[in-house]
């Protein structure tokens, strides 16, 4: 499977770039710049070649990250509430207070509340949308973006038209790096007034979801996913991404067995993810599991069945049980690091 669809492309928007982060943490323990935000904030610099803004959704947003990772201006908003819709009420907000520039990109994170607020956001707008985007890049003075399609059989690469289009990205798809800061992120507070229908949404309690591993997984470089064929032991699993710094994940038939909580399935019903790394312990391969999947830059597939699908996607497969693969790699593993 290709890492990259898309062709390296120097060509930059002779316009600024809006991202829409996401913080963790509240007012009294400090928000903190996500990691997939920092990621998207990297992709932004890497398509403009003016200046990089962002929208909070919080009055106390990281300001020492976003300095960090170049953002010239943070639009801050006290929130009563997190919905889809009050957030795509503060980006529209933030578009109508910046009167300066036009922003030729708005950029967010297609998680679930981020893919909501984008389709809301280039409504609004009157201009065009794109949702789970593994790659983006400027071709011709056009943004031209890539992701999964049909399950993800197949990949698709499309042009995102419209004036300023709105653009969610996969989280993992960009590698974060620090940008040239400025000499200060300006704080600019938002004003906004909300409609009828993002005020008749209210969020009563918004609770991390518990993460298997080090990193969460829709972040995570290294994920290492078990199958019906860890046959209800994710021992081996947990302690592969320990070793690698990764986060484990399940199929749908081992969340169904109730192996593992049901945040850690990973495809069409569950997390997409785009890791550097993917290994899956005893996954056969099932179409709704490969669509989450299909992003990964490298996969390696370890099955008992050497008809098993995954192996048609794999960069390398190891055809035997999970049982007599998986405790020597550990071992393996431990001698190396």
């Amino acid at each position: 499977m290709p890492a990259q669809l898309l062709e390296n492309h120097s060509e930059k928007l002779d316009a600024p770039v809006l991202v829409l982060t996401d913080h963790s943490g509240n007012t009294e323990q400090g928000y903190v710049l996500s990691e997939a935000s920092k990621q998207i904030l990297t992709l932004a610099h890497a398509l403009t070649n003016q200046a990089v803004d962002a929208v909070a959704l919080n009055d106390a947003p990281d300001t020492q990250a976003l300095t960090e990772f170049g953002v010239r201006t943070v639009y801050a908003a006290n929130l009563t509430s997190s919905s889809a819709r009050v957030g795509a009420a503060v980006v529209d907000a933030a578009l109508a207070a910046f009167k300066a520039d036009a922003y030729g990109l708005i950029l967010n994170v297609a998680n679930y509340r981020g893919r909501e607020v984008a389709a809301g956001l280039a409504v609004k707008l009157r201009t065009g949308v794109a949702a789970d985007v593994t790659e983006c890049v400027v071709q011709d003075g056009k943004v031209v973006a890539a992701k999964p399609v049909l399950a993800g059989a197949w990949n698709s690469i499309f042009e995102v038209r419209g004036t300023a289009p709105v653009v969610s990205v996969r989280p993992s798809s960009v590698e974060a790096k620090p940008q040239p800061a400025p000499a200060a992120t300006n704080v600019e507070p938002l004003d906004v007034t909300y409609s009828d229908s993002a005020r008749a949404v209210s969020v009563d309690q918004s609770v991390p979801e518990a993460s298997s591993g080090n990193v969460p997984l829709p972040e995570a470089d290294v994920v290492v996913v078990g199958g019906r064929g860890v046959e209800g032991d994710f021992t081996a699993a947990e302690e592969l991404a320990d070793l690698l710094g990764g986060a484990v994940g399940a199929t749908r038939v081992a969340c169904d067995e109730e192996w593992i909580d049901r945040s850690a399935q990973v495809g069409q019903t569950g997390v997409s993810i785009a890791p550097k790394l993917y290994i899956g312990l005893g996954v056969s391969g099932a179409i709704h599991h490969v669509t989450g999947i299909q992003a990964a830059e490298k996969i390696v597939a370890i099955c008992d069945d050497p008809d098993a699908p995954i192996f048609e996607i794999a960069d390398l497969g190891i055809v035997g049980t999970v049982q007599e693969v998986v405790p020597d790699l550990i071992e393996r593993l431990r001698n190396r690091l």
